[in-house]
């Protein structure tokens, strides 16, 4: 086996590897983003059966269309809410989830192809082999729980769960940070011994600033599957209120952080809120005495968390409309990439050495409430 492994990789491999993940990460943020169209146009449901070989291939007769409309028919969602809709409508919506399961498909393939490249031509360390094929399994998970979360729309309800639709997110999330993170971890450092190191409290905030995004990303999933978004669409009172009624309406109380709209939405206007503040917070510190690349890379999550403010408003203000809201998403992408890489940046210190991986986000929050599907 060690003959797969190379003792020590070379700038040329480290700057390659890094490269491909980078590309990776593009990948997998486009997939995120797909996925969220297809949340948005109610396509999520339109393909019944999961088929991981065979699925890539589309229907390509017209009884091919009407078999994969006739088994969307039979599900409550047609039935119930969907019921008359046209042959070319059933289309639309199919193309978006088709796009979808394409994407995780190609990013399955556009991993596992490289990785065993670089392997069988020993360009990668044990240690970054193993972390890697960790990123792969994440990969695969993903996908299965992509099925899973489909499967809880298929028989009583009319859509899929919240929590297993924030669930699925939350491994997507999960899977670009590892990425980003691995791949800065390869990138060459130069002039790193020029580098003053940032106080090591400074990383520490700055990784657990990254926790908070990742936070109200999940919040954000929750505003989507129960299309929250929709409750209230002024800014910045709710119904003229700040903390608006009806927050506690379900029993027990805890259902309301999961299940209530109004409260959904409440909280996700209190994380932003939140976000805001510690990311003038972290400037603040970057005013202390902080200079070079850790300086450039504070300010880029300053301007990121300002553009997805404007987003996000924009978007409640418009009542949601796809393309803002998927600008909305790619924005939030945008501000854990900065987030992340501000925080390797504190993290290295001046000997360009990194910490060996990013703790992966826990999705304990995601899970602790009992899923209604089941």
């Amino acid at each position: 086996m060690r003959a797969l492994f190379a003792t020590q990789m070379s700038e040329r491999d480290r700057k390659a590897v890094a490269l491909w993940l980078l590309g990776m990460g593009v990948l997998v943020a486009a997939m995120v983003l797909v996925g969220g169209a297809t949340r948005l146009t109610d396509s999520g449901l339109s393909i019944t059966e999961w088929r991981p070989v065979t699925g890539i291939v589309p229907p390509l007769s017209e009884a091919g269309w009407r078999e994969e409309f006739a088994k969307y028919a039979a599900i409550p969602e047609y039935r119930l809410e969907k019921k008359g809709m046209s042959l070319d409508g059933f289309k639309a919506i199919y193309w978006w989830e088709w796009g979808h399961r394409f994407l995780g498909r190609l990013v399955g393939i556009a991993f596992f192809v490289p990785f065993a490249a670089f392997l069988v031509r020993r360009r990668l360390t044990r240690a970054l082999a193993g972390r890697l094929l960790a990123v792969f399994l994440l990969g695969g998970l993903q996908g299965a729980v992509g099925w899973y979360m489909v499967m809880s729309g298929l028989s009583v309800r009319t859509d899929v769960s919240q929590y297993r639709l924030v669930m699925h997110l939350a491994l997507a999330v999960a899977l670009f940070a590892a990425i980003l993170w691995l791949a800065l971890s390869l990138w060459p450092r130069r002039e790193a011994t020029q580098r003053r190191p940032a106080p090591r409290p400074v990383g520490r905030a700055l990784l657990a600033f990254a926790g908070l995004v990742y936070a109200q990303m999940l919040a954000g999933g929750f505003v989507a599957g129960l299309d929250a978004g929709l409750a209230y669409n002024t800014f910045p009172l709710m119904d003229g209120r700040f903390v608006p009624e009806g927050l506690f309406a379900l029993e027990p109380w805890w259902r309301n952080l999961f299940e209530n709209r109004i409260a959904v939405q409440f909280d996700h206007r209190l994380l932003a809120y939140l976000v805001a503040g510690s990311a003038c917070a972290l400037w603040a510190l970057r005013l202390r005495g902080l200079s070079g690349p850790l300086a450039r890379r504070i300010d880029l999550v300053l301007a990121a968390v300002v553009l997805q403010i404007a987003l996000g408003i924009a978007t409640l203000l418009a009542v949601v409309p796809i393309g803002l809201a998927l600008a909305h998403q790619a924005g939030a992408l945008l501000l854990l990439a900065a987030a992340l890489a501000a925080a390797h940046e504190a993290l290295a210190g001046a000997s360009g050495r990194v910490p060996a991986a990013i703790p992966a986000p826990s999705v304990t929050a995601v899970t602790a409430a009992k899923d209604p599907a089941r």
